[in-house]
């Protein structure tokens, strides 16, 4: 077998010493974000039900829904849906071998980060 000397080699980077980079935390973002909608989702699916069940039961679901509490979590939704969406074509550019530099890389995690942003207010302001 080779001869390993595990002492004198370097240990890999971890979380303490890596600078996360745009790509990455907007990558991460991406999954959370998709995450997040799934729990949105079962919020709608569950109001649904209520409205199915009975009248007592929907008035609970409404009372969730329609407070602050609801009201944060679907503003928070029509975010991360544009996000979701600006990151898959984001990706798609990817994919087609573009824009894989890192200053247009950086770029495009911006773009991304204030277009979500900004459609979201907009959305906010139509409804």
């Amino acid at each position: 077998m080779a001869d390993v000397n595990r002492g004198n080699r370097p240990l890999s980077p971890h979380l303490q010493v890596y600078r996360p980079q745009l790509t990455s935390i907007t990558s991460i973002f991406t999954r959370i974000t998709g995450n997040a909608l799934i729990v949105a989702a079962l919020l709608i699916v569950w109001w649904l039900l209520a409205a199915a069940t009975s009248a007592d039961y929907f008035a609970i679901a409404d009372g969730v829904v329609r407070s602050w509490f609801g009201k944060l979590v679907f503003a928070g939704s029509i975010w991360a849906v544009w996000y979701h969406f600006l990151a898959g074509l984001r990706h798609l550019y990817f994919d087609s071998g573009r824009g894989l530099d890192i200053p247009t890389a950086e770029k495009l995690g911006w773009g991304l980060i204030i277009g979500s942003v900004l459609l979201t207010l907009i959305t906010i302001t139509i409804l």
